[in-house]
């Protein structure tokens, strides 16, 4: 490590990613949440950096304080959805003797699951010219720290509304969403929440009950996977077209990533995920349980739901800011119950898809956080910022494991376990019924057909099934009314009033977090 992870730092993230965990891990398992840390972590740095002492000087740099929000973050949502959640199943399941495998596996899970999204970040696929908004939050708070001026000003008058809105129940980081993302994919992300949240109003049916957004997901899932394909593939063949007639490149936008990275990752990616898969089948007992056809299936399913999990919740995550890794999951589950699966195979295919998908998409709020931060950068200067946030991730990931491991047990003998456990224990328990498999199949056509007219840019088909998922027809509105204000703005003020919009609406985004997660803290007392 260079001279930024000296001692007295590597110290300081560890005791942030201490507090990080503490606070993952209590509220995922009291009210089934984990608030987005990253801008407390920014407060936190912030302050620090105003002590008037030597030691904390290094903190007033804005690298510095990004280091730290990363920590913190991958501390939170690694001990929460990463592990906590892997770990309650077993113990739901009354097989506590799968815990500790289930911990190996999930660990294993997070570990790859970040490996590959620090090789494929900034690539056509996960671009860090796109949205990824609670990222671009917590770098306006870190900028209007240090800047001061008309940013600070736009930014507190954001953080102001952000607290007011969701005192008053608005979800107001959907709100700040849409002067942000996509709007073609964030407008089908609240079509989804309204319909969702008026289902039974407007049709007398609650889509939940007739499996339509999971079976909407699958359909939208498969799509995006194959056009992930077709993407890296027409990238490559248009490299090779260009260096045959020695044109250059006509997109404006220089990734630091490549095809050949995306595919180099993902590809390494899929033999760690089989082989932490052929591991976690041992140490669970299932290889012997099992007949050899069926075990070599387990590995590939579970290989390939982890691989899937990690690139729908990414992609859902970068255009909306917000990750529907528990539908995700529960799909994976689905499908593992047609395969015919048993239940102690059925358990661990649900911790180990869960443990991928959420520190993904966190990882990527970061990596946009620090690409915000150092602009101007070259490639070089830009990757090794990268590889800096990269460890810090690791310290957070690092601590996480070990506060689970020292705490699950004594949070379980409260019957304190995440509240989405409940859920994947009582769908293996009750088992399938003939109808699911074709109502997943029916409601996977439009969500397919959906996802391949918005084309790869949009993917709107993934964002409205994310809306589908999600009980919460406020956020709806909020997401509808902010593009509708978005869109009457940039007809009046023109293009340049964006820059002013997305600093409000940081705020926005960092105000409800703020609220959220004080309000989050108080409701766990």
């Amino acid at each position: 490590m260079n001279k930024t992870f000296d001692f007295s730092f590597i110290l300081f993230s560890i005791i942030v990613a201490v507090f990080g965990a503490i606070i993952g891990m209590q509220l995922i398992t009291s009210l089934g949440i984990t608030p987005n840390t990253s801008i407390i972590g920014a407060l936190i740095a912030m302050m620090v950096a105003r002590i008037p002492m030597q030691m904390f000087y290094k903190y007033r740099s804005l690298q510095n304080q990004n280091l730290i929000q990363t920590t913190i973050s991958a501390a939170t949502f690694g001990a929460a959805n990463s592990l906590l959640i892997p770990l309650g199943l077993p113990y739901v399941l009354g097989m506590p003797e799968l815990i500790i495998p289930m911990l190996i596996g999930a660990g294993l899970a997070l570990f790859i699951d970040v490996f590959i999204l620090y090789k494929v970040f900034d690539s056509k696929i996960f671009g860090s010219n796109e949205a990824w908004p609670p990222g671009i939050a917590t770098a306006e708070a870190l900028k209007a720290g240090d800047e001061g001026g008309s940013k600070a000003k736009y930014l507190g008058l954001g953080i102001l509304g952000g607290l007011v809105g969701s005192h008053f129940g608005i979800s107001m980081s959907a709100f700040g969403v849409a002067f942000i993302g996509n709007i073609w994919a964030l407008t089908m992300f609240g079509i989804g929440l309204l319909l969702r949240g008026y289902s039974v109003q407007l049709f007398g049916v609650d889509l939940n009950e007739f499996y339509i957004p999971h079976g909407m997901m699958i359909g939208a899932g498969i799509v995006a996977l194959l056009q992930f394909v077709i993407t890296i593939v027409k990238s490559r063949r248009e490299k090779a077209r260009r260096e045959r007639a020695n044109e250059q490149d006509q997109d404006t936008f220089v990734y630091t990533r490549t095809p050949t990275d995306v595919t180099k990752g993902f590809g390494i990616g899929f033999a760690l995920y089989m082989a932490a898969a052929i591991l976690l089948a041992s140490l669970g007992g299932i290889i012997t349980d099992m007949p050899l056809w069926q075990t070599v299936l387990f590995v590939l399913f579970a290989a390939f739901a982890a691989l899937a999990s990690e690139i729908i919740v990414g992609i859902a995550a970068m255009h909306s800011g917000w990750f529907p890794a528990f539908a995700v999951t529960l799909i994976s589950l689905l499908i593992g119950m047609m395969l015919g699966f048993p239940p102690v195979a059925l358990a661990l295919l649900t911790g180990f898809t869960a443990a991928t998908g959420p520190a993904f998409a966190d990882l990527g709020y970061d990596f946009k956080t620090g690409v915000i931060i150092r602009n101007g950068a070259s490639s070089a200067q830009e990757l090794f910022g990268r590889r800096q946030q990269l460890k810090s991730s690791l310290i957070g990931f690092g601590v996480a494991v070990v506060m689970v491991f020292l705490f699950a047990e004594s949070f379980f003998a409260q019957d304190l376990v995440p509240p989405v456990d409940l859920v994947y224990a009582t769908t293996i328990e009750a088992g399938l019924t003939g109808d699911v498999g074709m109502m997943l199949l029916l409601w996977a056509i439009p969500g397919a057909l959906i996802q391949l007219i918005g084309g790869p840019s949009r993917q709107m088909g993934i964002l409205l099934a994310t809306g589908l998922l999600i009980v919460n027809p406020i956020a709806g509105w909020a997401v509808i009314a902010g593009i509708l204000i978005r869109i009457t703005i940039l007809k009046v003020r023109g293009p340049e009033a964006e820059n002013t919009m997305y600093t409000t609406a940081a705020g926005f985004i960092a105000g409800d977090a703020i609220y959220s997660f004080f309000t989050s803290i108080w409701k766990a007392r």
